[in-house]
């Protein structure tokens, strides 16, 4: 295949990048074979709120980005240590690798994949594999590959093997000419990053495997994601991560946006609760298969000066990037998440205020917030 000679040598490059935003990992065209650390078939399982024939046997793919860790642990915690498996293509933390299951999984290797799946009787997929908005930019072969082919591997795999599937999208699927404060559900999307383009493919794609093949197809619209334990990466929100690490660090903080861009955020717990409830919900509760969830809408400037309540000294300077900026610019600036809200009861639990505090007593050791403090 065309395509996969073009972009292999671009994967070596992007290897040790890492998402924000939608918070998800790098894959590479290739990969060796099954590995050594699949799950035995006769693996005990766990769990202390469900039958053990109740348990989902869960697969997560593109899991050492952003939210695939979170997710496998709070998984973990409800179905069971050895029933969810964390998978990627690069080499785990000593502590992800001993926490539970991980194995080796290239989602452009489709017999592999399908292997996997066979071979450890996975019943729900959550596919975070992708290349994000600014990083797809820069290399739009392999966000194409990547975000699109693989996602045809996925679909295909979950759907001959009845899978419930979760894939993220994004506010990033929606572009100008899209309604913006709010943004409802259903509307013109057109967007113009090849990421955003890659998840309203995936949006429709699945809607359209739901109705004609019965894939139990579950996606939510993702704001930019906020979490103390992983670093920016190539999103456009990362200045929202971006500002703790700086304001602990430095004391200052450059911000690559404008002070007056408003975007919809959400705190990384608010983000995973979502997540697992839409796919607990029942079937028959869901009025559609793509979802907005929503929790908060600010500007940089408004979340400097709520860090500034933690750090008094900190210094905040603005030199605008035209790229982030521009595709800023063509998203959401809040969502409309009425739909989530009444039809499986979606809830969030973290604003502003709390989101900050919350941050900085996961990185608030540092002597500079005890002196603020």
């Amino acid at each position: 295949m065309p395509i996969v000679k073009n972009v292999s040598r671009a994967v070596s490059q992007l290897l040790q990048s890492s998402g924000c935003g939608c918070g998800v990992s790098i894959v590479p065209v290739r990969c060796i074979g099954v590995s050594p650390r699949q799950v035995a078939s006769d693996a005990s399982f766990h769990s202390v709120s469900f039958a053990e024939s109740d348990h989902p046997r869960v697969l997560i793919t593109g899991g050492l980005g952003q939210l695939g860790v979170g997710l496998a642990k709070l998984l973990r915690k409800r179905f069971g240590k050895n029933n969810v498996i964390l998978s990627d293509i690069r080499k785990p933390a000593d502590n992800v690798f001993y926490s539970g299951p991980f194995i080796y999984a290239d989602i452009l290797d489709y017999k592999n994949l399908r292997e996997i799946v066979v071979n450890n009787r996975i019943s729900w997929l959550f596919h975070y594999s992708a290349l994000l908005s600014a990083v797809g930019e820069a290399n739009v072969p392999l966000a194409r590959a990547v975000n699109i082919t693989g996602l045809h591997n996925v679909l295909d795999i979950a759907s001959e093997h009845n899978l419930r599937l979760f894939v993220p999208s994004t506010i990033g699927a929606f572009g100008p000419t899209s309604p913006r404060d709010p943004t409802p559900d259903l509307c013109i999307q057109r967007p113009r990053t090849i990421y955003g383009v890659s998840k309203v493919h995936a949006e429709l794609m699945g809607e359209y495997y739901h109705y004609r093949y019965g894939l139990d197809f579950r996606c939510l619209r993702y704001p930019g994601i906020i979490s103390a334990d992983s670093q920016p990466g190539g999103g456009t929100t990362d200045y929202a991560v971006q500002i703790f690490h700086d304001a602990i660090k430095t004391g200052k903080f450059q911000c690559n946006l404008k002070p007056d861009t408003r975007l919809p955020m959400m705190y990384i717990d608010d983000c995973l609760k979502a997540t697992l409830e839409v796919m607990e919900a029942p079937a028959e509760a869901l009025s559609m298969r793509t979802y907005n969830i929503s929790a908060m809408s600010f500007t940089p400037e408004e979340l400097a000066q709520e860090v500034q309540k933690h750090v008094p000294e900190l210094q905040v300077t603005y030199n605008v990037d035209g790229v982030r900026q521009a595709i800023a610019d063509s998203w959401p600036m809040n969502f409309d998440d009425t739909n989530a809200r009444r039809d499986w009861g979606w809830k969030h639990d973290y604003d502003l205020p709390e989101l900050v505090t919350t941050m900085f007593s996961f990185l608030g050791s540092d002597s500079r917030i005890a002196q603020a403090n």
